[in-house]
């Protein structure tokens, strides 16, 4: 087996949005262990950091690079700065928040908020570093979305408008570049481990008066496995579409639930 298949994404330069924790830490791992530089991104400056220095620590080439996603200057600084460890091939657009809320009740600043960071974070990120890969003719862009964004969910209208307007993004980026050799594609987890879960936990306790192990038994139900999912399923599979042999597979989203949404 040939050192290339080992790691398949030497040479590269990944950028990873809301690489602090959970999905994008995974995916910052997956990506440098495949042989890719890393630049870890997100507002939480001591996260990153310790992100970097671990994979620094492991013989891994990684940067922890503050950035905001909603905010078009920190998104150019962010560009800028990758750029002195050079041209950025790869981009995971994981940045992402959630909140719930009847829509009746739905503040209007919330839902630009979400908006802002889902969607306009993943536009401005592309827009930034897509120019560099069409440049150099090879290029992985990764948006992480969520099963919100191919079907509904009471009291989640904000995220799941969010995410499918990525997954609309996704699709149409994906033909705009196809010929020039970039591929663009998204990754739509149900309940994974992170914070957002927590969050979602803690709000089915304050709402029912659940304990935390039957809030939680609430989430595992929504998958025919039963489960919530690990951050690393999640990262193995943007690994795989960042992989150079996955040329083909462009303006897909890729469902990781278990099975209960079947497309």
């Amino acid at each position: 087996m040939s050192e290339s298949t080992h790691k398949p994404l030497e040479g590269r330069l990944a950028v990873i949005t809301g690489g602090g924790r959970g999905i994008g830490a995974a995916c910052a791992q997956f990506l440098a262990e495949a042989g890719a530089s890393v630049v870890v991104a997100a507002r939480s400056t001591d996260q990153i950091e310790a992100v970097a220095d671990d994979l620094r620590g492991a013989g891994h080439r990684a940067w922890g690079i503050p950035c905001d996603v909603a905010d078009p200057e920190s998104v150019d600084e962010l560009a800028r700065r990758s750029a002195e460890h050079g041209t950025v091939d790869i981009l995971v657009a994981n940045a992402g928040i959630a909140s719930s809320s009847p829509v009746v009740r739905q503040e209007l600043d919330e839902w630009n908020r979400i908006f802002a960071v889902n969607v306009t974070g993943v536009f401005l990120c592309t827009r930034a570093f897509l120019p560099g890969m069409l440049a150099a003719g090879w290029g992985r862009v990764v948006n992480v979305a969520s099963v919100a964004g191919k079907m509904g969910g009471p009291y989640i209208a904000a995220y799941s408008a969010s995410k499918h307007a990525v997954i609309g993004f996704t699709r149409s980026l994906a033909l705009e570049v196809a010929t020039q050799g970039v591929t663009v594609n998204a990754v739509c987890p149900g309940y994974v481990d992170t914070d957002m879960t927590v969050q979602s936990v803690d709000t089915i306790v304050g709402k029912t008066g659940k304990d935390e192990e039957a809030a939680r038994g609430v989430l595992e139900q929504m998958s025919p496995q039963r489960r919530i999912f690990r951050s690393e399923e999640v990262a193995h599979q943007v690994l795989q579409l960042c992989h150079p042999l996955a040329e083909g597979v462009n303006g897909q989203s890729v469902i990781i639930d278990g099975g209960a949404f079947q497309a």
